[in-house]
């Protein structure tokens, strides 16, 4: 009769929704775990406010799962864990984003696996391929819908929804928190952002260094015209090289029908990685839930079981670099009166912003200008812009959405 095998318990900090789901998922799948791997995983202690203490969670661990959430006190457990010889799993992007470095380090110095795919798209396994299956390819852009909340809004919007329709029809269909702030500021989707360039670029890069703005300013009626240039509308997260450094930011932006990142729509996030050794590569799948992350979460425990993965090599000095070039979504709501569109164009020429389209529509005593630009550095943009907006025939505040030229068709 063989012995029976010998387990790999796991320390569970956290048993909220991903917790409780990633608890009853290591149970479903421990036989099939222990079939392919020699080992059987099992629970060996859990940690919540009211529940367990770490010290001896620690002690008896192969391997800490940390989602609780917030940074402390994750980010010392983590740390005391890695410092233990303990690996570690996290699906805490806030504390990655804002303490990643130290996190590295720690697991580099102490030789220990420290694993994050569920802290940035859900069940999307990017963080795996970026950091395996495309470790020696130079990265030089990384698109993502790396929020499954906004991604929802966005395409109820396009349906003829408002703004604030689909963001309470998302909250009823569990897609949206009841304080949905750090989803439709564009935060949550920088916070992940942060964490993509690291792995693709190797430059550390600090939540606070992210350019991120949200959808909560959007209108229906700009879906409405930009349908009319082929364009639909996504929040979307870039991490590129541009002029010898990096540019990290998340907007809302419009892309052509012919990009990958187009047809993803409900809850469903999406990755784009681009090198010119491989072209273009999309991966995409469900946004987080509770069972989707814990999903993601086991897979790193699975992988860690089977020696997958070192911790992030030490950093590399990438310049991060604010004013890029982009095309971009010119909305104006005007006075009709004769040369209006003359004084407009005089003006955005001065200041290098060319126009590629233009679509105007008259409303009794007022028109909307709606236009799509060549691309033009961001500062420029924004300069021309804000002196359209002092003409006296200007009627309410300019309004810009980025917009990405490319497709792959």
């Amino acid at each position: 009769m063989s012995e029976p095998a010998q387990p790999f318990k796991v320390g569970l900090l956290g048993f909220g929704t991903v917790g409780a789901a990633f608890a009853e998922l290591l149970e479903e799948r421990a036989d099939e775990i222990q079939r392919f791997n020699g080992r059987r995983p099992t629970l060996g202690g859990v940690l919540t406010r009211s529940r367990g203490d770490f010290a001896e969670i620690l002690e008896e661990a192969d391997l800490i799962v940390e989602v609780m959430g917030g940074i402390e006190p994750a980010r010392e457990y983590l740390l005391q864990a890695m410092r233990a010889g303990k690996h570690v799993v996290t699906a805490n992007k806030q504390l990655l984003s804002q303490h990643g470095e130290e996190l590295f380090e720690t697991a580099r110095e102490h030789d220990v696996r420290l694993r994050f795919e569920a802290a940035v798209a859900g069940t999307v396994p990017v963080v795996r391929v970026l950091e395996e299956s495309l470790s020696a390819t130079p990265i030089e852009r990384i698109h993502g819908i790396v929020n499954g909340t906004t991604n929802y809004i966005l395409t109820e919007m396009t349906r003829g929804s408002s703004y604030e329709e689909a963001l309470a029809d998302a909250q009823r269909s569990g897609y949206a928190e009841a304080d949905p702030s750090d989803d439709v500021s564009g935060r949550d989707a920088a916070a992940k952002m942060a964490i993509l360039a690291r792995l693709a670029f190797g430059t550390p890069v600090h939540l606070d260094q992210v350019q991120y703005e949200g959808i909560e300013h959007l209108h229906r009626d700009d879906l409405e015209y930009a349908r009319e240039f082929g364009l639909g509308l996504k929040l979307i997260g870039t991490a590129e090289r541009r002029r010898g450094g990096l540019s990290v930011s998340v907007h809302p932006t419009f892309l052509y029908s012919g990009h990958p990142l187009a047809a993803i729509n409900g809850s469903f996030n999406a990755v784009t990685v681009e090198s010119e050794t491989i072209t273009e590569i999309t991966l995409s799948g469900p946004g987080a839930g509770g069972r989707q992350t814990a999903s993601a979460v086991l897979g790193d425990v699975v992988s860690v079981m089977t020696g997958g993965a070192r911790p992030p090599a030490p950093p590399l000095p990438l310049e991060l670099v604010q004013d890029v070039e982009s095309a971009y979504y010119l909305h104006l709501d005007v006075v009709d009166r004769p040369g209006v569109l003359a004084s407009v164009t005089k003006v955005l020429g001065e200041h290098g912003v060319s126009i590629k389209s233009v679509v105007q529509r008259g409303m009794g005593e007022n028109a909307r200008l709606v236009m799509v630009t060549h691309p033009v550095i961001d500062s420029s943009l924004r300069t021309a812009v804000a002196r359209v907006g002092e003409f006296d025939f200007v009627s309410s505040t300019p309004r810009t959405i980025r917009v990405i030229e490319e497709e792959f068709v």
